[in-house]
């Protein structure tokens, strides 16, 4: 017999050897690891056919990172199952890394990895060269949730989490509330002195939605959307995110439906669509979940979109609610192509929603982008009491639109303004142009949900004014009596739900609107201006002078109010806290 003979002899007997190797490992596979029929094949199972057997009854007895249906597959069905592992195992298909190997280290704690989309704060602009300024409202929180969780910590946040709108609109304040939902929403319009520039003014513009009564929600359609990857793995993280979800099943009608999917290495069912009337069996699945392995953030996403749609409310809500520290990093990860998908969902008719939770590996960023193109609500959820407040006590505002791509212009007079700046909102602004185009996606406002938004101007001729006239600049024409009345003047450009064509709403700023100290300004408008003063202190203080943390702990306090859930107290012990906050976290072993 030939040497070349003989090796294929010995290849040949090495092949069958690792065929009767991957038979036995897969005879050996317990039933409740294998996956149902609408499930992918977790990455997990798939790793457990070649690894050694002392490793296998490792990772075996750790159990799935993603808990799925506890009903035993059919012999049918197992069979069907050896068939596919077979094929993947002969083809050589790349396994994904085992639930032993993605456990992080015991002890260990991610830090300093989460991740914020950078900005620069809006510029101070002349009325002369841009008189005109546009933007999409922007109802998140998560900004002021993620700052509370740092300075709770004893460390200041880091500047690109600190989003001065989400800040301010974090609390709810006192505006006229309509009284019909085909005008889902009032304008009010207040401007007092800036209480950090005394040569500068300070112009509110402040919005409610109509509050639904809860007679009146629409059927709603929900789809959690879980991670259960490794890094999920974490006191303020999965546990905390159970506890939210069983909140916010109490926000919901007995005929209302909730699925569940959760997601690592794979993605799998872990609810069917099953009515809130079953409490018990959605707390069940709720239990069940468990966190290891990687993060396939995508893959759940795509599932959680099949079972919303499987289970479509024509005329109701239909939305799906991921949860997650956004860490993904399995399948597409690309920011891009992940908002894309999602903005084609939304144009279907399902939103998402997005709870992110944890730190030390937070993906903001990303959390942003999802929630903003899928017509959602971007909250960080830091404790129980958080999950309280936007799950239960807003829970109108995350799940019931009542007006559709909201989008402010404010154009300024230049007869009587001459520099103004829009505070936050650098990551919602729009072309001129882009107000007029029903087809240009903007913010939603949901069920009782209030909006404000905060200008400083320079009045025409006043100390406050920071940039020189440009030397071969025309004089300015003398305006007429008339203008002279006016700072500038709104509009406000809405859908109604289920329509494509937008409606508007226009409301004149006029000097009757001012205030001549900031002590006489409505107490909403002092308290947010409080914020936002300490927002700019955070990202630096570029703006706010000699303004400290004590002046805005005194403003605050003069405008707290009845303050009934002692959110506006918090703040003003936030602020306190910040004063001796450091400015990196020390490393964690």
């Amino acid at each position: 017999m030939t040497h070349f003979s003989r090796t294929r002899m010995l290849a040949a007997g090495a092949s069958l050897a690792v065929l009767a190797l991957v038979i036995v490992s897969i005879d050996h596979i317990q039933p409740d690891l294998l996956p149902s029929d609408d499930q992918e094949i977790a990455g997990t199972e798939i790793a457990n056919i070649s690894m050694p057997a002392e490793h296998r009854d490792e990772a075996v007895a750790q159990k799935p990172a993603i808990a799925l249906q506890s009903a035993a597959p059919s012999a049918g069905r197992a069979m069907e199952m050896d068939q596919r592992l077979r094929r993947q195992a002969l083809t050589g298909m790349a396994a994904a890394p085992s639930i032993a190997d993605a456990q992080p280290r015991p002890g260990f704690t991610d830090q300093g990895r989460d991740q914020f989309a950078e900005f620069t704060p809006n510029p101070v602009k002349r009325v002369a060269e841009a008189p005109v300024s546009t933007f999409s409202v922007d109802v998140d929180t998560a900004s002021y949730a993620f700052m509370r969780s740092a300075l709770n910590r004893g460390v200041l946040p880091q500047k690109d989490a600190v989003r001065v709108e989400e800040l301010i609109n974090y609390f709810d304040y006192d505006y006229p509330v309509p009284v019909d939902r085909t005008q889902p929403f009032n304008a009010q319009v207040t401007v007092m002195p800036t209480p950090w520039n005394q040569n500068t003014r300070l112009l509110g513009i402040g919005i409610k939605g109509y509050d639904l009564p809860r007679s009146d929600t629409p059927p709603t359609n929900l789809v959690f959307l879980i991670d259960t990857s490794g890094s999920m793995d974490a006191p303020d993280k999965l546990p905390l995110l159970r506890n939210a979800f069983r909140l916010l099943l109490s926000s919901l009608k007995p005929e209302d439906t909730v699925a569940i999917v959760a997601y690592a290495g794979g993605a799998g069912t872990v609810l069917e669509p099953t009515k809130v009337a079953d409490k018990g069996k959605i707390l069940t699945a709720l239990e069940s979940l468990h966190a290891g392995g990687s993060t396939a953030g995508a893959e759940g996403i795509r599932l959680a979109y099949q079972l919303a749609e499987r289970q479509m409310e024509q005329n109701g809500v239909n939305r799906v609610v991921l949860a997650t520290d956004g860490d993904f990093n399995v399948g597409i990860t690309d920011t891009k192509e992940l908002t894309d998908f999602v903005e084609r969902k939304r144009e279907a008719g399902i939103g998402l929603s997005v709870l992110g939770f944890g730190q030390g590996n937070y993906n903001d960023a990303l959390m942003q982008a999802l929630a903003q193109n899928g017509n959602g609500n971007a909250a960080y959820i830091d404790t129980l009491n958080e999950a309280r407040k936007v799950l239960v006590e807003e829970a109108g505002s995350t799940l019931f639109t009542i007006a559709r791509d909201v989008k402010l212009q404010l154009e300024f007079n230049p007869a009587t303004v001459s520099e103004y700046r829009l505070i936050g909102y650098e990551t919602r602004l729009l072309n001129r142009e882009d107000f007029n185009n029903d087809k240009v996606d903007a913010g939603d406002i949901g069920a009782g949900h209030s909006v404000t938004t905060l200008y400083e101007f320079a009045p025409a001729g006043s100390p406050g004014q920071k940039i020189d006239a440009l030397r071969y600049e025309k004089p300015e024409v003398a305006a007429a009596d008339g203008d002279l009345d006016e700072y500038a003047f709104l509009k406000i450009r809405y859908k109604l739900p289920g329509s494509e064509t937008s409606r508007l709403i226009t409301v004149p700023v006029t000097k009757a609107a001012g205030f001549p100290q900031v002590d006489a300004a409505p107490q909403d408008a002092r308290f947010a201006a409080a914020v936002a003063a300490f927002g700019q202190i955070l990202r630096g203080g570029r703006h706010t002078g000699p303004y400290t943390y004590d002046d805005v702990i005194a403003l605050a306090q003069s405008a707290k109010g009845e303050d009934r859930f002692g959110y506006r107290a918090e703040f003003v012990n936030l602020v306190r806290l910040a004063k001796s906050a450091a400015a990196l976290e020390p490393l964690k072993p």
